[in-house]
């Protein structure tokens, strides 16, 4: 698991059926650099599907590639990246 930042929404003309109704968010991944604030710990962003209703600028936890897909076993969705929380604050020693 990683913590991002949400930077955008993506909007989709055409998806899988079993995505219906699912959000999607374009999320930067943040290092510990990233998390205290320096540019050159955000990397590359990730889209992510999101059930918890995660606005932009939101530190979230991001499941990815099994562990993504885990939280709706038995029924397959097609998805590499999963928000698995909103995080409230984050405290850095």
């Amino acid at each position: 698991m990683r913590i991002g930042e949400v930077i955008g929404k993506v909007t989709l003309s055409k998806y899988h059926p079993a995505l219906t109704g699912a959000t999607w968010l374009v999320v930067t991944p943040l290092s510990h650099a990233g998390l205290q604030g320096d540019i050159k710990g955000r990397t590359e962003p990730i889209v992510v599907l999101d059930e918890l209703g995660a606005a932009e600028k939101s530190l979230i936890v991001i499941s990815e590639s099994m562990e993504a897909a885990a939280p709706f076993y038995p029924e397959l969705k097609p998805i590499d990246a999963y928000n698995a929380a909103i995080l409230d604050a984050i405290s850095i020693d």
